[in-house]
């Protein structure tokens, strides 16, 4: 088999198995416009399909392998496993077959600052932070992120500077591939114990991800307020810079407004920035600090994080306003980690509203069996909680888990099965002053526009 190098040269062909993902279809309009013969598939039609169409991309619906013949190499997204058709089909005709992330890896290779934002919470609003600034730094950089940003209008940005922003997932290792010249590291926390055995083995994970930096000019951007982050990276020979309270990057004069942060950024003892955020909760201020900590070991100026954070709205789907209905507001977010419900409840609190109910879908089976106890503490924080069925994703439902056991757990909670009933019964109990959340990380999203759209 070639090189990845010399598989992704200009005028080479390349097939996208899973073209409509958020990283896929980023990787496409990269590769497209690097000067490759971009094809692709996915399983059903979709708005990004549309829009790669509109660039001259070939796309098929389905898995027929129509656009595969011919094709330099075919690059999968991991959700494409090897009973795939498409993916057999690569293997029948001896296709040069690499997975998405050896790509993203293989690109990062010609960027000055490649700059992966990792981390088990946060690392979509960071990476959106992170963009805004370089944007307003004039730096033209180009950006993957795991949600849709609107200064983009879409989760990613083909740019002509010498940087790449990419978000860094520890699913599957996928991150391993990548190619760091500073990697963020937000915190660390137990998940995807469908592929780790605990919090050990993602710890180890996250150690070898930092460790991708390289020893000459190579930087970490660590959360020293995380003890995982400050144990996994213990005697790592690495430059780290620690974001934090009492650390090289720390706030100052932190003022709230409703949960939303104003403070000033000291960078090594020094006024850096000031800063001025528009999207609430403590857990942002973390992620701020993470955004301008990479900032400022890349070179980027203090003006240009104060315009960027200040523009800086929130990501698609991570407390994502999307209208109001009954004189309630209604939100949308990604939050399907105990630790992420928590802290979306607490950001949620400082806003001021009379009530908090949340409509929680579980998001796999894995993981609610796993945080049983967790989910169920989180949950019970809010006003009112209203559960759907667990989203299996990739999963069986191995029949000891379900949305109603954990219903039974949760004060003043209520389980419906059907999207049209649970819609009727939010929408018969919202109220003036209310704060609505659809939350999790699989198709309850689909609900929150039929909330507001009712009258």
């Amino acid at each position: 088999m070639e090189t990845i190098t010399a598989l992704l040269e200009p005028g080479r062909r390349a097939h996208l198995i899973g073209i409509g993902g958020v990283s896929m279809s980023a990787l496409a309009e990269v590769l497209a416009g690097r000067g490759l013969i971009i094809t692709g598939s996915d399983r059903q039609e979709s708005e990004t399909l549309a829009r790669l169409r509109g660039q001259g991309i070939l796309i098929e619906t389905g898995e027929s392998g129509l656009y595969m013949p011919g094709a330099d190499v075919v690059i999968r997204t991991a959700a494409a496993r090897e009973d795939n058709p498409e993916v057999m089909e690569a293997r029948r005709l001896a296709l040069s077959l690499i997975e998405r992330a050896d790509a993203w890896g293989e690109l990062m290779r010609g960027y000055k600052h490649s700059i992966c934002v990792a981390g088990t919470h946060g690392k979509t609003t960071t990476t959106g932070m992170l963009a805004h600034i370089a944007v307003e730094a004039g730096a033209d950089p180009t950006v993957m992120m795991g949600g849709r940003l609107p200064l983009f209008n879409a989760g990613h940005r083909a740019g002509q500077g010498d940087m790449i922003i990419a978000e860094a997932c520890e699913y599957c290792n996928s991150y391993h591939r990548f190619v760091p010249t500073t990697a963020v590291i937000l915190n660390i926390d137990a998940d995807h114990l469908d592929v780790f055995s605990g919090l050990d083995e993602v710890m180890d994970s996250f150690k070898t991800f930092a460790g991708l930096v390289p020893r000459d000019g190579g930087t970490i951007a660590a959360n020293g307020d995380d003890e995982n982050t400050r144990r996994a990276l213990a005697g790592l020979d690495r430059r780290v810079v620690w974001f934090g309270k009492g650390c090289d990057i720390r706030p100052a004069k932190a003022v709230s407004n409703r949960g939303r942060y104003s403070f000033t950024v000291m960078a090594d003892g020094k006024p850096y920035a000031n800063v001025r955020l528009k999207v609430p909760g403590k857990h942002n201020m973390s992620n701020a600090l993470a955004a301008v900590a990479a900032a400022y070991v890349n070179g980027l100026p203090g003006d240009a994080v104060e315009r960027g954070l200040s523009a800086f709205t929130g990501a698609g789907r991570r407390m994502e306003w999307l209208g109001s209905v009954n004189g309630a507001d209604v939100y949308d977010d990604y939050a399907h980690h105990p630790s992420e419900v928590a802290a979306t409840l607490d950001a949620a609190r400082q806003m001021g509203y009379r009530r908090v109910i949340c409509v929680f879908q579980p998001h796999t089976y894995t993981r609610t069996k796993a945080f049983f106890e967790e989910f169920a503490a989180a949950l019970s924080g809010f006003d009112k909680a209203y559960l759907t069925d667990i989203y299996a994703a990739r999963e069986n439902d191995p029949g000891d888990i379900s949305s109603l056991m954990l219903a039974d757990k949760i004060p003043h909670a209520v389980y419906q099965k059907e999207f049209g009933e649970l819609a009727k019964a939010v929408l018969s109990d919202a109220r003036p002053g209310d704060l609505i959340i659809t939350m999790g990380a699989g198709n309850i999203n689909e609900l929150g526009p039929h909330l507001t759209a009712a009258r």
